[in-house]
Order: C-alpha cells, then sequence, then structure tokens
C-alpha cells in the first residue's frame, strides 16, 4: 500500500498526503507547499508517506 501512496504523491502531492493523515496539518501545508511549487510539495508528500 505504501507503493501506491508513494506513486500518487509523485502524481499529485496532496492525495498521497491525504490517504496517508486526512485532513489534518500536514494536508494543508502540503497544499499550501505544491501552491508555491511541485517539488516543495512532492518532497513533503513522500517525507510523510515514506515516514511511517
Amino acid at each position: 500500500m505504501d507503493l501506491i501512496r508513494i506513486i500518487l504523491s509523485v502524481i499529485i502531492p496532496p492525495l498521497g498526503v491525504f490517504l496517508q493523515v486526512g485532513f489534518g496539518k500536514h494536508f494543508w501545508l502540503n497544499i499550501l507547499l505544491t501552491i508555491l511549487g511541485y517539488i516543495p510539495g512532492l518532497v513533503h508528500a513522500v517525507y510523510i508517506v515514506a515516514r511511517k
């Protein structure tokens, strides 16, 4: 399941974070980072998914 989350995080970073933590502070932070730039949102999403 983590592989699917990582793939979704690469395609749509907020979706991967949402599947991992739901509508928490990390989700909204990832939305903000993705709006500011795709790469920061991607790095944050992969970190959140791989952290567990």
